[in-house]
């Protein structure tokens, strides 16, 4: 299954004529080698797409090292990193995203389509967010468009946004949600979802007793005390 890409401006790149008018410079954050391996291969072809890989990284301080020594032009962004998450990585470059002789600007692709994630980029700085179900040409499409000074959001996540920002009385965070770390969030809503511990621990490449460890401090943190009431709190949050 795939999807296109909304935003706004209409100075977007095509796959195909991009190469020969057009260039950009990548850095791709992703923690799954794997997954960087294919979007390389998917559109670092240069001459055919216009776009040049000029670094990766699989964490957030080797994103910030990378993004600094390289200066990108658009930063292909993963929510979910060690380290701290996405987040962490904007907060960290943000002297370099406020550049404004030249600015590196960034574009989430994620595997989660949570609110919270989007949201939580979004108000980080970067200019939109896109999930991995894109295909190879709408991604290029889209990198071009953010280097260009668009945001850029999957049709459905894009309401997300604007239903965060429309209402000027909304709280800019969720004060209980911010006292968890960006891996008990990712812990958090896996178990809202009703995956095991065990399943969870293969998902996030962790051990079981650290998800426990998590599940614990989240527990603590929100008190609450069971998993039933953490599955609550997180719904009416709609964070599952």
């Amino acid at each position: 299954m795939t999807e296109g890409v909304t935003g706004t401006g209409g100075s977007g790149g095509t796959e195909g004529t991009a190469g020969a008018e057009r260039h950009v410079r990548v850095v791709l954050v992703d923690d799954h080698r794997m997954f960087r391996t294919g979007v390389q291969a998917e559109i670092g072809a240069t001459e055919r797409t216009g776009v040049e890989v000029v670094g990766e990284a699989a964490d957030v301080d080797q994103a910030v090292s990378v993004i600094a020594a390289t200066r990108p032009e658009v930063v292909l962004l993963d929510v979910h990193l060690p380290g701290g998450g996405g987040v962490e990585v904007l907060r960290r470059s943000a002297a370099l995203m406020g550049d404004a002789s030249n600015p590196v600007r960034f574009l989430a692709l994620s595997v989660s389509d949570a609110a919270d994630d989007v949201i939580g980029v979004i108000r980080g700085g970067a200019r939109g967010y896109v999930t991995k179900t894109i295909t190879g040409t709408d991604l290029v499409a889209a990198i071009f468009r953010v280097r260009d000074g668009d945001a850029v959001f999957s049709p459905r996540l894009a309401g997300f946004v604007l239903d965060a920002f429309a209402s000027t009385d909304a709280p800019p965070v969720d004060e209980d949600l911010d006292r968890l770390t960006q891996r008990e969030r990712e812990v958090l809503r896996l178990i809202a979802r009703g995956y095991a511990y065990k399943e969870i621990a293969k998902q996030l490449f962790i051990s079981v007793k650290t998800v426990e460890s998590h599940v614990s401090a989240v527990l603590r943190k929100l008190q609450l005390s069971n998993r039933h009431e953490l599955t609550r709190w997180a719904t009416a949050r709609r964070l599952v």
